[in-house]
């Protein structure tokens, strides 16, 4: 078993911590650090018999058998992961970063894992990109796509003040991740936090203008954006394509977005993101496909460490 400890006892990493405990064959829950002690997350913590502290990264590093944890999720803020990864740095432990720091590579399992388990410190991009960059990725396979664009549409309650504090970071980091992890020529992303009541599930949109017109062609994307889809319900139950695949002429408008790069049509893809209400309500999908990521992430370092230590 790989030893494992979350940093930040908010919505996030309790959520994580649950997951570990209840679904994980591979990770041990060592411990949970906090700065806030009357957060629940430490509480449930503490009920689970997991070890706890409300001292941050430097209890963390404090607690007895602290120096056997060898993957840290963080779940606190970007300004901290800093700090946490600077303290963490001598010990050798390795970084799952669920906030926008982003001080290592983009990490979006379906698509890019095994291209980053030795990397120290790998970032979870954001909700957004981990519900819409495989899409991306699926038809880039296929053909090249000279631009996409992205909209996640969440449920107002399941933001937190840090991600409405972090709105602009959002869009950034998964427009950039568009690119470098999902292949596009250009990206752009948009976040709408929805007030609907009741809450509404996590749904995103992606379109991708390509350049090939061939039927073959379309047929083979929407086949790869199935298969990816399947891909990372394996890992997020709750997601799921909404509609079947669309590809269809583009318009005016969309030519002026992508150029000069004598795009023809346009392929559409509607997701849904349901949540596994470990510990968060089911319409956080926004957060839930977050916490399954990450813990993906950390299921496949555990079993690279493991066969490395065994070569």
């Amino acid at each position: 078993m790989t030893k494992v400890a979350v940093i930040g006892s908010g919505n996030i990493g309790t959520d994580l911590m649950i997951k570990v405990l209840r679904l994980s064959g591979r990770l041990e829950m060592a411990a949970m650090a906090g700065i806030d002690p009357a957060s629940d997350g430490l509480a449930r913590a503490a009920r689970f018999g997991v070890p706890t502290t409300a001292g941050g990264v430097e209890g963390l590093l404090a607690l007895p058998g602290a120096d056997e944890i060898e993957i840290v999720f963080d779940a606190t803020s970007a300004r901290a992961h800093e700090a946490n990864a600077r303290a963490l740095a001598p010990h050798g432990t390795r970084l799952i970063d669920l906030t926008p720091a982003a001080l290592g590579p983009f990490v979006v399992p379906a698509v890019n894992l095994d291209a980053h388990l030795d990397a120290a410190d790998l970032n979870m991009v954001t909700c957004g990109g981990q519900a819409t960059i495989p899409v991306v990725a699926a038809v880039s396979r296929v053909t090249p796509v000279p631009y996409a664009e992205i909209v996640a549409s969440i449920a107002s309650k399941s933001a937190g003040p840090g991600t409405r504090a972090n709105i602009d970071e959002f869009t950034e980091t998964t427009a950039t991740a568009i690119r470098t992890v999902g292949g596009a020529g250009r990206g752009k992303a948009v976040i709408i936090l929805n007030p609907a009541e009741p809450p509404m599930i996590m749904r995103d949109t992606v379109f991708c203008l390509i350049a090939d017109p061939d039927p073959a062609t379309h047929e083979r994307v929407v086949a790869s954006v199935e298969r990816m889809v399947a891909d990372v319900a394996a890992y997020v139950p709750g997601y799921r394509l909404k509609q079947r695949v669309r590809i269809t002429p583009l318009t005016d408008d969309a030519h002026t977005l992508a150029g000069d790069s004598g795009v023809t049509h346009r392929v559409g893809v509607f997701l849904q993101v349901e949540g596994a209400g470990h510990y968060l309500p089911p319409y956080a999908g926004n957060l839930d496909i977050m916490t399954s990521a990450a813990l993906a992430v950390a299921e496949r370092l555990a079993h690279h460490t493991t066969r490395e230590c065994v070569r």
